[in-house]
Parts: structure tokens; C-alpha cells; sequence
């Protein structure tokens, strides 16, 4: 149903360093890229993220009430994922922690401002 999400930057070569690192932990990597953008993928066919400068080249800002969810797996992963981020130096948006009974999650805010959720739904495994 998603084919790539697209995140603005307003340095893309500071962006692509955090993204790189922090989607390691997902197995992803980058796929492909030019001057203005880069995608990272976890493998063909699934769906990519993308950081960009805008291509209005106007600053970047990030919107209210735009989310990406990226799975962590399970709760493990959602904890190193949320640790990965900040060791990088996003801010925390929320701890990690249960939100409901088949929901835990954890909050950053990337270089830019963007928020990331990390996740995992269903019974605690």
C-alpha cells in the first residue's frame, strides 16, 4: 500500500549520516539517491524512506500531526531503536512504553524535527 515516505532536510548530508546509522538497526540501507534526495529500503519491494531537501527550495519544517511508524519488531527492538535515535541525537517525543494493551511505542524527533514512532502491536513477545 506505501510505496516510500518522504521526510524534508534542510542539510541532507547530516540527515543521510543519521538515517544510515539508525535504519542499520532495521536492516535497511540506502538504495539510491541523488544530489536532493536519498531512499533507504530493506529490500526490493518494500516500502522505502526518503529524506530530502525541498524541492521548492524553500526551508524544510516538519508538519503537525505527520508521523513515520517504523516496526521495532518487539519491545527489545523498540528500545534499542528509541536509544539508537538519540545516541544520534534526535530528541525523545516519548519514552518507550505501553499506550495500550496490544500497542508499545517510543517517540523521537530526527535532526529536523520530524517524528518517528518506533512500534510493535499485539501480545508482548
Amino acid at each position: 500500500m506505501i510505496g516510500y515516505i518522504t521526510l524534508g532536510t534542510n542539510d541532507l548530508a547530516r540527515a543521510a549520516e543519521f538515517y544510515d546509522a539508525l535504519l542499520a538497526e532495521v536492516g535497511a540501507k540506502q538504495a539510491f539517491g541523488m544530489d536532493r534526495i536519498k531512499f533507504w529500503s530493506a529490500g526490493e519491494g518494500q516500502p522505502m524512506l526518503a529524506v530530502c531537501i525541498p524541492y521548492d527550495k524553500e526551508p524544510q519544517h516538519q508538519g503537525n500531526g505527520n508521523m513515520v511508524a517504523i516496526p521495532g519488531g518487539d519491545r527489545a527492538g523498540v528500545d534499542a531503536l528509541h536509544a539508537k535515535a538519540l545516541e544520534l541525537g534526535a530528541t525523545c517525543d516519548g519514552e518507550p512504553g505501553e499506550r495500550m494493551p496490544t500497542f508499545y511505542g517510543a517517540y523521537v524527533r530526527d535532526l529536523d524535527g520530524n517524528k518517528l514512532c518506533f512500534f510493535q502491536m499485539g501480545p508482548a513477545s
